[in-house]
Protein backbone atom coordinates (compact mmCIF):
# COMPACT_ATOMS: atom_id res chain seq x y z
CA UNK A 1 0.00 0.00 0.00
CA UNK A 2 1.55 3.29 -1.37
CA UNK A 3 2.28 5.91 1.57
CA UNK A 4 -0.24 8.27 0.14
CA UNK A 5 -2.94 5.86 0.63
CA UNK A 6 -1.70 5.23 4.14
CA UNK A 7 -2.05 8.97 4.89
CA UNK A 8 -5.44 9.34 3.29
CA UNK A 9 -6.85 6.18 5.35
CA UNK A 10 -5.03 7.37 8.69
CA UNK A 11 -6.63 11.27 7.95
CA UNK A 12 -10.26 9.47 7.09
CA UNK A 13 -10.06 7.25 10.29
CA UNK A 14 -9.42 10.86 12.34
CA UNK A 15 -11.89 12.61 10.25
CA UNK A 16 -14.64 9.79 11.40
CA UNK A 17 -13.33 9.90 15.17
CA UNK A 18 -13.84 13.76 14.56
CA UNK A 19 -17.21 13.23 13.01
CA UNK A 20 -18.50 11.01 15.63
CA UNK A 21 -17.13 12.90 18.42
CA UNK A 22 -17.94 16.93 17.02
CA UNK A 23 -21.74 16.46 17.15
CA UNK A 24 -22.05 15.07 20.37
CA UNK A 25 -19.74 17.85 21.43
CA UNK A 26 -21.69 20.46 19.46
CA UNK A 27 -25.04 18.73 20.87
CA UNK A 28 -23.59 19.26 24.65
CA UNK A 29 -22.87 23.12 23.59
CA UNK A 30 -25.99 23.67 22.06
CA UNK A 31 -28.00 21.49 24.71
CA UNK A 32 -26.14 23.83 27.79
CA UNK A 33 -26.75 27.09 25.80
CA UNK A 34 -30.92 26.60 25.10
CA UNK A 35 -30.92 25.17 29.21
CA UNK A 36 -29.44 28.46 29.98
CA UNK A 37 -31.53 30.27 27.55
CA UNK A 38 -34.35 28.70 29.11
CA UNK A 39 -33.75 29.40 32.35
CA UNK A 40 -32.78 33.29 32.22
CA UNK A 41 -35.91 33.61 30.07
CA UNK A 42 -38.20 32.12 33.28
CA UNK A 43 -35.88 34.48 35.52
CA UNK A 44 -36.89 37.41 33.26
CA UNK A 45 -39.64 36.84 33.55
CA UNK A 46 -40.07 36.51 37.31
CA UNK A 47 -38.07 39.51 37.78
CA UNK A 48 -40.63 41.61 35.49
CA UNK A 49 -43.26 40.30 37.33
CA UNK A 50 -40.98 41.77 40.85
CA UNK A 51 -40.64 44.81 39.52
CA UNK A 52 -44.07 45.41 37.87
CA UNK A 53 -45.59 44.64 41.11
CA UNK A 54 -43.19 46.87 43.18
CA UNK A 55 -44.05 49.51 40.49
CA UNK A 56 -48.16 48.50 41.69
CA UNK A 57 -47.86 49.45 45.06
CA UNK A 58 -45.49 52.17 44.59
CA UNK A 59 -47.90 54.19 42.94
CA UNK A 60 -50.66 53.22 45.38
CA UNK A 61 -48.83 54.53 47.91
CA UNK A 62 -47.67 57.59 46.16
CA UNK A 63 -51.29 57.98 44.41
CA UNK A 64 -52.51 58.14 48.66
CA UNK A 65 -49.92 60.52 49.77
CA UNK A 66 -50.96 63.12 46.94
CA UNK A 67 -54.41 62.74 47.68
CA UNK A 68 -53.68 63.39 51.33
CA UNK A 69 -51.89 66.38 50.82
CA UNK A 70 -54.52 67.73 48.76
CA UNK A 71 -57.54 67.27 51.12
CA UNK A 72 -58.59 70.00 52.47
CA UNK A 73 -59.54 69.02 56.15
CA UNK A 74 -58.11 69.91 59.84
CA UNK A 75 -55.37 67.83 60.68
CA UNK A 76 -55.96 64.96 63.37
CA UNK A 77 -59.19 65.99 63.71
CA UNK A 78 -61.93 63.00 63.99
CA UNK A 79 -63.01 63.52 60.47
CA UNK A 80 -59.11 63.47 59.47
CA UNK A 81 -58.42 60.51 61.21
CA UNK A 82 -61.70 58.51 59.94
CA UNK A 83 -60.37 59.63 56.42
CA UNK A 84 -56.70 57.89 57.12
CA UNK A 85 -58.47 55.14 58.84
CA UNK A 86 -61.22 54.43 55.46
CA UNK A 87 -57.83 54.71 53.36
CA UNK A 88 -55.48 51.86 55.38
CA UNK A 89 -58.93 49.73 54.83
CA UNK A 90 -59.68 50.35 51.51
CA UNK A 91 -55.87 50.27 50.05
CA UNK A 92 -53.99 46.87 49.75
CA UNK A 93 -50.76 48.82 49.49
CA UNK A 94 -51.15 50.46 52.62
CA UNK A 95 -51.16 49.60 56.19
CA UNK A 96 -50.92 52.66 58.18
CA UNK A 97 -50.88 56.52 57.50
CA UNK A 98 -49.65 58.65 59.38
CA UNK A 99 -49.49 62.99 59.91
CA UNK A 100 -46.24 64.75 60.93
CA UNK A 101 -45.96 68.27 62.66
CA UNK A 102 -42.53 69.86 63.32
CA UNK A 103 -41.01 66.53 62.39
CA UNK A 104 -42.86 64.21 64.64
CA UNK A 105 -45.90 62.65 64.08
CA UNK A 106 -49.09 63.43 65.94
CA UNK A 107 -51.91 61.01 64.97
CA UNK A 108 -51.94 57.79 62.72
CA UNK A 109 -54.57 56.26 61.08
CA UNK A 110 -55.69 54.89 64.93
CA UNK A 111 -55.72 58.09 66.17
CA UNK A 112 -54.07 60.82 68.28
CA UNK A 113 -50.20 59.83 68.93
CA UNK A 114 -49.03 60.75 72.48
CA UNK A 115 -46.59 61.65 72.90
CA UNK A 116 -45.30 62.64 69.35
CA UNK A 117 -42.64 60.69 67.70
CA UNK A 118 -39.83 61.65 65.92
CA UNK A 119 -39.81 60.54 62.14
CA UNK A 120 -37.08 58.15 61.12
CA UNK A 121 -34.17 59.51 58.98
CA UNK A 122 -34.70 58.93 55.27
CA UNK A 123 -32.63 56.41 53.36
CA UNK A 124 -33.27 58.76 49.91
CA UNK A 125 -35.85 60.48 48.03
CA UNK A 126 -37.60 59.24 44.83
CA UNK A 127 -37.47 61.34 41.48
CA UNK A 128 -41.28 62.34 42.60
CA UNK A 129 -40.07 64.01 45.77
CA UNK A 130 -41.28 61.13 48.07
CA UNK A 131 -39.03 60.73 50.91
CA UNK A 132 -38.37 56.45 51.75
CA UNK A 133 -37.25 54.92 54.68
CA UNK A 134 -36.64 51.22 53.91
CA UNK A 135 -36.95 50.18 57.22
CA UNK A 136 -39.00 51.29 60.59
CA UNK A 137 -40.64 49.92 63.34
CA UNK A 138 -44.70 50.92 62.80
CA UNK A 139 -46.46 52.27 66.05
CA UNK A 140 -49.25 49.12 66.06
CA UNK A 141 -47.51 45.97 64.60
CA UNK A 142 -43.79 47.04 66.27
CA UNK A 143 -42.81 43.23 65.73
CA UNK A 144 -42.53 43.93 61.80
CA UNK A 145 -40.29 46.29 60.05
CA UNK A 146 -41.94 48.64 57.43
CA UNK A 147 -40.65 50.69 54.99
CA UNK A 148 -42.38 54.25 54.85
CA UNK A 149 -42.92 56.94 52.15
CA UNK A 150 -42.91 60.60 52.91
CA UNK A 151 -44.72 63.24 51.44
CA UNK A 152 -45.01 66.57 52.55
CA UNK A 153 -46.87 66.12 56.05
CA UNK A 154 -47.96 62.45 55.39
CA UNK A 155 -46.32 59.48 55.42
CA UNK A 156 -47.72 55.85 54.67
CA UNK A 157 -46.08 52.26 55.80
CA UNK A 158 -45.99 49.69 52.94
CA UNK A 159 -45.01 46.18 54.01
CA UNK A 160 -42.30 45.45 51.46
CA UNK A 161 -43.10 41.82 51.43
CA UNK A 162 -45.97 42.67 49.20
CA UNK A 163 -43.15 43.64 46.61
CA UNK A 164 -42.15 39.92 46.00
CA UNK A 165 -45.68 38.37 46.67
CA UNK A 166 -45.90 37.29 42.82
CA UNK A 167 -45.77 33.48 42.03
CA UNK A 168 -42.11 32.29 41.44
CA UNK A 169 -40.32 28.70 41.71
CA UNK A 170 -39.69 27.18 45.17
CA UNK A 171 -35.78 27.58 44.63
CA UNK A 172 -36.04 30.98 43.28
CA UNK A 173 -35.52 34.20 44.89
CA UNK A 174 -36.68 38.25 43.98
CA UNK A 175 -34.97 40.42 45.28
CA UNK A 176 -36.49 44.20 44.99
CA UNK A 177 -33.94 47.54 45.22
CA UNK A 178 -34.59 51.19 45.14
CA UNK A 179 -33.35 52.32 41.42
CA UNK A 180 -30.59 54.05 42.96
CA UNK A 181 -29.32 50.32 44.49
CA UNK A 182 -31.00 50.48 48.26
CA UNK A 183 -32.19 47.16 48.99
CA UNK A 184 -35.34 46.82 50.06
CA UNK A 185 -36.06 43.13 50.37
CA UNK A 186 -35.43 39.86 49.48
CA UNK A 187 -37.48 36.99 49.11
CA UNK A 188 -35.90 34.02 51.03
CA UNK A 189 -31.92 33.78 51.62
CA UNK A 190 -29.89 35.10 48.93
CA UNK A 191 -25.95 35.55 48.68
CA UNK A 192 -25.49 39.17 50.13
CA UNK A 193 -22.23 39.50 48.09
CA UNK A 194 -24.00 38.07 44.65
CA UNK A 195 -26.63 40.97 45.54
CA UNK A 196 -24.34 43.68 46.47
CA UNK A 197 -22.69 43.03 43.20
CA UNK A 198 -25.56 43.38 41.10
CA UNK A 199 -27.27 45.97 42.50
CA UNK A 200 -23.34 48.05 42.24
CA UNK A 201 -23.78 46.71 38.65
CA UNK A 202 -27.20 45.60 37.28
CA UNK A 203 -26.76 42.79 35.08
CA UNK A 204 -28.17 39.59 34.42
CA UNK A 205 -25.81 36.25 33.82
CA UNK A 206 -24.15 33.29 35.40
CA UNK A 207 -21.84 32.29 37.95
CA UNK A 208 -20.10 29.76 39.46
CA UNK A 209 -23.07 29.01 41.84
CA UNK A 210 -26.07 31.17 40.44
CA UNK A 211 -27.99 32.35 37.10
CA UNK A 212 -29.42 35.83 37.67
CA UNK A 213 -31.69 38.29 35.79
CA UNK A 214 -32.15 41.87 36.55
CA UNK A 215 -34.94 44.18 35.15
CA UNK A 216 -35.05 48.19 35.84
CA UNK A 217 -37.85 50.86 36.46
CA UNK A 218 -38.07 54.19 36.61
CA UNK A 219 -38.13 53.77 40.75
CA UNK A 220 -37.31 49.79 41.30
CA UNK A 221 -34.67 47.39 40.40
CA UNK A 222 -35.86 43.85 40.51
CA UNK A 223 -33.33 40.33 40.92
CA UNK A 224 -34.50 36.70 40.07
CA UNK A 225 -32.05 34.31 41.00
CA UNK A 226 -31.83 30.42 40.70
CA UNK A 227 -29.50 27.82 41.60
CA UNK A 228 -26.72 26.83 38.88
CA UNK A 229 -28.01 23.13 39.63
CA UNK A 230 -31.64 24.45 38.48
CA UNK A 231 -29.85 23.90 34.81
CA UNK A 232 -28.69 20.29 34.98
CA UNK A 233 -32.54 19.51 34.58
CA UNK A 234 -33.29 21.80 31.87
CA UNK A 235 -30.15 20.52 30.13
CA UNK A 236 -31.05 16.46 30.51
CA UNK A 237 -34.46 17.54 28.68
CA UNK A 238 -32.79 19.65 25.95
CA UNK A 239 -30.11 16.95 25.34
CA UNK A 240 -32.91 14.27 24.96
CA UNK A 241 -34.59 16.38 22.06
CA UNK A 242 -30.58 16.83 20.15
CA UNK A 243 -29.47 13.75 20.89
CA UNK A 244 -31.03 11.97 17.84
CA UNK A 245 -30.17 15.17 15.53
CA UNK A 246 -26.76 14.59 16.67
CA UNK A 247 -26.22 10.54 15.95
CA UNK A 248 -27.82 11.62 12.75
CA UNK A 249 -25.30 14.47 12.05
CA UNK A 250 -22.60 12.13 13.02
CA UNK A 251 -23.62 9.39 10.60
CA UNK A 252 -23.97 11.76 7.59
CA UNK A 253 -21.00 12.46 8.43
CA UNK A 254 -18.89 9.07 8.46
CA UNK A 255 -20.91 8.44 5.16
CA UNK A 256 -19.73 11.30 3.62
CA UNK A 257 -15.96 10.97 4.95
CA UNK A 258 -16.07 7.22 3.68
CA UNK A 259 -17.27 8.10 0.70
CA UNK A 260 -14.68 11.02 -0.03
CA UNK A 261 -12.18 8.71 0.86
CA UNK A 262 -12.91 5.96 -0.84
CA UNK A 263 -13.09 8.45 -4.16
CA UNK A 264 -10.11 9.85 -2.94
CA UNK A 265 -8.62 5.79 -3.14
CA UNK A 266 -9.93 5.66 -6.41
CA UNK A 267 -8.15 5.74 -9.47
CA UNK A 268 -10.57 8.76 -10.74
CA UNK A 269 -10.07 10.36 -7.47
CA UNK A 270 -6.40 10.40 -7.99
CA UNK A 271 -6.04 11.17 -11.11
CA UNK A 272 -8.85 14.43 -10.57
CA UNK A 273 -6.25 15.61 -7.71
CA UNK A 274 -3.47 15.04 -9.48
CA UNK A 275 -4.47 17.53 -12.63
CA UNK A 276 -5.61 19.44 -9.72
CA UNK A 277 -1.93 19.19 -7.63
CA UNK A 278 -0.36 19.78 -11.02
CA UNK A 279 1.79 16.69 -10.67
CA UNK A 280 2.52 16.25 -13.97
CA UNK A 281 5.91 16.94 -15.68
CA UNK A 282 6.73 16.60 -19.82
CA UNK A 283 9.27 14.46 -20.68
CA UNK A 284 10.58 15.07 -24.02
CA UNK A 285 11.23 12.35 -27.00
CA UNK A 286 13.73 13.55 -29.31
CA UNK A 287 13.40 13.72 -33.15
CA UNK A 288 16.31 13.05 -35.02
CA UNK A 289 16.83 13.81 -38.78
CA UNK A 290 18.08 10.25 -39.84
CA UNK A 291 20.32 12.25 -42.64
CA UNK A 292 22.08 14.29 -40.50
CA UNK A 293 21.87 13.07 -36.59
CA UNK A 294 20.93 16.78 -35.43
CA UNK A 295 18.14 17.07 -32.53
CA UNK A 296 14.79 19.00 -35.10
CA UNK A 297 12.26 18.58 -32.40
CA UNK A 298 10.37 16.28 -29.37
CA UNK A 299 7.15 14.53 -28.75
CA UNK A 300 6.40 15.76 -25.50
CA UNK A 301 4.91 13.18 -23.11
CA UNK A 302 2.57 13.40 -20.00
CA UNK A 303 4.44 11.34 -17.48
CA UNK A 304 2.93 11.47 -13.94
CA UNK A 305 4.59 11.16 -10.54
CA UNK A 306 3.00 10.59 -7.39
CA UNK A 307 4.40 13.12 -4.23
CA UNK A 308 5.70 9.62 -3.10
CA UNK A 309 7.65 9.60 -6.09
CA UNK A 310 5.71 6.47 -7.51
CA UNK A 311 4.64 6.46 -11.19
CA UNK A 312 1.81 5.87 -13.06
CA UNK A 313 1.80 4.68 -16.35
CA UNK A 314 0.64 6.99 -19.15
CA UNK A 315 -1.63 4.13 -21.12
CA UNK A 316 -3.36 3.94 -17.43
CA UNK A 317 -3.99 7.43 -16.88
CA UNK A 318 -4.60 8.53 -20.24
CA UNK A 319 -7.28 6.43 -21.53
CA UNK A 320 -8.52 6.98 -17.44
CA UNK A 321 -8.79 10.67 -18.36
CA UNK A 322 -9.88 10.32 -21.60
CA UNK A 323 -13.29 8.05 -20.21
CA UNK A 324 -13.79 11.01 -17.02
CA UNK A 325 -13.60 14.08 -19.52
CA UNK A 326 -10.13 15.40 -17.48
CA UNK A 327 -8.19 15.37 -21.13
CA UNK A 328 -9.06 18.21 -22.06
CA UNK A 329 -7.67 19.59 -18.68
CA UNK A 330 -4.55 17.67 -19.02
CA UNK A 331 -3.75 18.82 -22.55
CA UNK A 332 -4.18 22.14 -21.16
CA UNK A 333 -1.51 21.29 -18.03
CA UNK A 334 1.13 20.09 -20.90
CA UNK A 335 0.72 23.15 -23.03
CA UNK A 336 1.82 25.16 -20.00
CA UNK A 337 4.60 23.21 -18.90
CA UNK A 338 6.12 22.93 -22.21
CA UNK A 339 6.16 26.79 -22.89
CA UNK A 340 7.22 26.45 -19.00
CA UNK A 341 10.20 24.20 -19.88
CA UNK A 342 11.53 25.53 -23.56
CA UNK A 343 10.20 28.44 -24.54
CA UNK A 344 14.01 29.97 -24.00
CA UNK A 345 15.17 27.07 -26.30
CA UNK A 346 12.49 27.59 -29.02
CA UNK A 347 13.12 30.86 -29.34
CA UNK A 348 16.80 30.59 -29.48
CA UNK A 349 16.46 27.95 -32.47
CA UNK A 350 14.04 28.54 -34.74
CA UNK A 351 14.56 25.01 -36.05
CA UNK A 352 13.30 23.40 -33.00
CA UNK A 353 9.71 22.52 -32.81
CA UNK A 354 7.77 20.46 -29.69
CA UNK A 355 5.04 18.00 -30.83
CA UNK A 356 1.56 17.93 -28.43
CA UNK A 357 -0.33 14.89 -28.82
CA UNK A 358 -4.17 16.04 -28.72
CA UNK A 359 -7.30 13.77 -28.06
CA UNK A 360 -10.65 13.18 -29.19
CA UNK A 361 -12.02 15.92 -26.98
CA UNK A 362 -9.85 18.32 -28.43
CA UNK A 363 -10.22 17.41 -32.01
CA UNK A 364 -13.75 17.56 -31.65
CA UNK A 365 -14.25 21.13 -29.87
CA UNK A 366 -10.81 22.59 -31.39
CA UNK A 367 -10.76 24.25 -27.88
CA UNK A 368 -6.89 23.56 -27.75
CA UNK A 369 -6.45 25.95 -30.67
CA UNK A 370 -7.19 29.41 -28.69
CA UNK A 371 -5.53 28.15 -25.32
CA UNK A 372 -2.23 27.20 -27.33
CA UNK A 373 -2.26 30.55 -28.66
CA UNK A 374 -3.19 32.57 -25.31
CA UNK A 375 -0.39 30.17 -23.77
CA UNK A 376 2.32 31.31 -26.34
CA UNK A 377 1.62 35.35 -26.16
CA UNK A 378 3.88 37.32 -25.45
CA UNK A 379 6.63 33.98 -25.09
CA UNK A 380 8.50 34.77 -28.32
CA UNK A 381 7.11 31.24 -29.64
CA UNK A 382 6.30 30.80 -33.00
CA UNK A 383 3.11 28.79 -33.70
CA UNK A 384 5.21 26.88 -36.63
CA UNK A 385 7.08 25.08 -33.39
CA UNK A 386 4.44 23.71 -32.06
CA UNK A 387 3.16 20.77 -34.19
CA UNK A 388 -0.15 18.79 -33.10
CA UNK A 389 -0.08 15.01 -33.38
CA UNK A 390 -3.79 13.31 -33.15
CA UNK A 391 -4.20 9.43 -33.68
CA UNK A 392 -6.56 7.58 -35.82
CA UNK A 393 -8.75 6.75 -32.65
CA UNK A 394 -9.28 10.47 -31.99
CA UNK A 395 -11.06 10.65 -34.84
CA UNK A 396 -14.18 9.98 -33.59
CA UNK A 397 -16.21 12.78 -35.85
CA UNK A 398 -13.94 13.54 -38.90
CA UNK A 399 -15.72 16.34 -39.96
CA UNK A 400 -15.47 18.11 -36.87
CA UNK A 401 -11.71 16.43 -36.38
CA UNK A 402 -11.17 18.14 -40.12
CA UNK A 403 -12.42 21.08 -39.36
CA UNK A 404 -10.07 21.56 -36.69
CA UNK A 405 -7.08 20.61 -38.48
CA UNK A 406 -7.68 23.35 -40.90
CA UNK A 407 -7.83 26.10 -38.65
CA UNK A 408 -4.83 24.40 -36.89
CA UNK A 409 -2.94 24.94 -39.63
CA UNK A 410 -4.42 28.28 -41.07
CA UNK A 411 -3.10 29.44 -37.57
CA UNK A 412 0.87 28.15 -38.81
CA UNK A 413 0.53 24.52 -37.00
CA UNK A 414 1.76 21.57 -38.75
CA UNK A 415 -0.44 18.65 -38.14
CA UNK A 416 0.74 14.89 -38.07
CA UNK A 417 -1.48 11.38 -37.72
CA UNK A 418 0.29 9.74 -34.66
CA UNK A 419 0.29 5.85 -34.53
CA UNK A 420 -1.16 5.30 -38.22
CA UNK A 421 -1.94 1.91 -39.24
CA UNK A 422 -3.01 1.24 -35.37
CA UNK A 423 -6.75 2.16 -36.24
CA UNK A 424 -9.07 1.54 -38.83
CA UNK A 425 -9.95 3.19 -42.16
CA UNK A 426 -6.31 4.80 -42.25
CA UNK A 427 -6.41 5.69 -46.18
CA UNK A 428 -9.31 7.61 -45.40
CA UNK A 429 -7.76 9.67 -42.74
CA UNK A 430 -5.18 10.28 -45.11
CA UNK A 431 -7.27 11.26 -48.14
CA UNK A 432 -9.93 13.25 -46.05
CA UNK A 433 -7.77 14.82 -43.17
CA UNK A 434 -5.21 18.34 -44.28
CA UNK A 435 -2.09 16.36 -42.91
CA UNK A 436 1.74 17.60 -42.95
CA UNK A 437 3.37 14.22 -41.48
CA UNK A 438 2.76 10.34 -40.79
CA UNK A 439 4.11 8.79 -37.52
CA UNK A 440 4.79 4.98 -38.35
CA UNK A 441 3.99 2.88 -34.84
CA UNK A 442 6.81 1.41 -33.32
CA UNK A 443 4.88 -1.77 -33.76
CA UNK A 444 5.91 -1.58 -37.39
CA UNK A 445 9.41 -0.21 -36.91
CA UNK A 446 9.74 -3.83 -34.55
CA UNK A 447 9.18 -5.85 -37.54
CA UNK A 448 12.10 -5.03 -39.62
CA UNK A 449 14.30 -7.67 -40.13
CA UNK A 450 12.45 -10.13 -38.48
CA UNK A 451 10.30 -11.82 -41.89
CA UNK A 452 7.04 -11.57 -39.48
CA UNK A 453 3.68 -11.52 -41.60
CA UNK A 454 3.29 -7.55 -41.32
CA UNK A 455 6.84 -6.66 -42.10
CA UNK A 456 5.90 -5.76 -45.97
CA UNK A 457 3.39 -3.36 -43.90
CA UNK A 458 5.95 -0.77 -43.16
CA UNK A 459 7.31 -0.17 -46.52
CA UNK A 460 3.23 0.29 -48.14
CA UNK A 461 3.12 2.99 -45.30
CA UNK A 462 6.37 4.52 -46.89
CA UNK A 463 5.12 4.76 -50.19
CA UNK A 464 1.28 5.64 -49.51
CA UNK A 465 3.04 8.35 -47.46
CA UNK A 466 5.32 9.82 -50.17
CA UNK A 467 2.71 9.68 -52.48
CA UNK A 468 0.61 11.89 -50.47
CA UNK A 469 3.64 14.22 -49.96
CA UNK A 470 3.13 13.63 -45.99
CA UNK A 471 6.66 14.24 -44.05
CA UNK A 472 7.44 10.88 -42.17
CA UNK A 473 8.46 9.92 -38.39
CA UNK A 474 9.15 6.39 -37.10
CA UNK A 475 8.54 5.76 -34.25
CA UNK A 476 10.12 3.22 -32.05
CA UNK A 477 13.95 2.93 -33.42
CA UNK A 478 16.04 0.65 -30.90
CA UNK A 479 18.38 -0.89 -33.67
CA UNK A 480 20.82 0.28 -36.07
CA UNK A 481 19.37 -2.58 -38.61
CA UNK A 482 15.88 -0.39 -38.19
CA UNK A 483 17.95 2.97 -38.65
CA UNK A 484 19.33 1.37 -41.94
CA UNK A 485 16.48 0.21 -43.45
CA UNK A 486 14.51 3.60 -42.56
CA UNK A 487 17.29 5.36 -43.95
CA UNK A 488 17.35 3.58 -47.63
CA UNK A 489 13.95 3.63 -47.55
CA UNK A 490 14.26 7.34 -47.50
CA UNK A 491 12.23 8.11 -44.12
CA UNK A 492 13.43 11.61 -42.77
CA UNK A 493 12.96 11.18 -39.40
CA UNK A 494 12.72 9.39 -36.65
CA UNK A 495 12.42 8.77 -32.50
CA UNK A 496 13.50 6.09 -30.25
CA UNK A 497 15.59 4.52 -27.86
CA UNK A 498 18.55 3.97 -30.73
CA UNK A 499 18.77 7.91 -30.20
CA UNK A 500 17.11 8.82 -25.99
CA UNK A 501 14.93 7.93 -24.14
CA UNK A 502 12.53 9.68 -23.19
CA UNK A 503 14.20 13.26 -21.18
CA UNK A 504 12.90 15.26 -18.30
CA UNK A 505 13.37 19.06 -19.82
CA UNK A 506 16.93 19.83 -18.77
CA UNK A 507 18.31 16.86 -20.07
CA UNK A 508 16.33 17.12 -23.12
CA UNK A 509 17.89 20.87 -23.50
CA UNK A 510 21.07 19.26 -23.00
CA UNK A 511 21.31 16.71 -25.44
CA UNK A 512 19.01 18.87 -27.84
CA UNK A 513 22.64 20.77 -27.58
CA UNK A 514 24.76 17.90 -27.57
CA UNK A 515 23.24 17.02 -30.89
CA UNK A 516 23.68 20.09 -32.83
CA UNK A 517 27.05 20.78 -31.38
CA UNK A 518 28.33 17.43 -32.94
CA UNK A 519 26.37 17.35 -35.79
CA UNK A 520 25.40 20.71 -36.97
CA UNK A 521 22.45 22.99 -37.30
CA UNK A 522 19.19 21.58 -38.45
CA UNK A 523 16.89 23.11 -41.02
CA UNK A 524 14.97 25.83 -40.17
CA UNK A 525 11.39 23.67 -39.49
CA UNK A 526 11.18 19.98 -40.36
CA UNK A 527 8.08 20.96 -42.51
CA UNK A 528 10.54 23.69 -44.61
CA UNK A 529 13.15 21.00 -44.88
CA UNK A 530 11.46 18.32 -46.49
CA UNK A 531 8.93 20.27 -48.16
Amino acid sequence: MGLKRIHIIVLAALCAIAAVILPIALMLHLSWISALRREERALQAFAEQGNSQAELLYGQARDVLLTLARADIRPCSEQHVALMREIVMTTKAVNEIGYFKDGRIVCSSWGPVEPPIAREPVDYVTDDGIAVTVRMQPLVSRFKAMMALHFRDHNVLIDPSRLTDVAIDADTRLVIASAGGVLVTAQGETDSNLVSSLLRQPRSGIDDDHVFATVRSKNWIAIAISPRARIVQALREEQWLLLPVAALMAISLVALIIWFARRRLSPLGELQLAIRNREFVAHYQPIIDIETGVCVGAEALARWRRPDGTAVRPDLFIVLAEENGLIGALTDLMVETVIRDLAAVLVADRSLHIALNLSAEDLVSGRILAFIQQAVAGTGIRTEQLWLEATERGFVDIEAARATLIEARKLGHSVAIDDFGTGYSSLQYLQRLPLDALKIDKAFVETIGRNAATSAVIGHIIDMAKTLDLHIVAEGIETEEQLAYLRGRGVRFGQGWLFSKPLPARDFIAFHRRRRHEYGSGPELIRRAVS
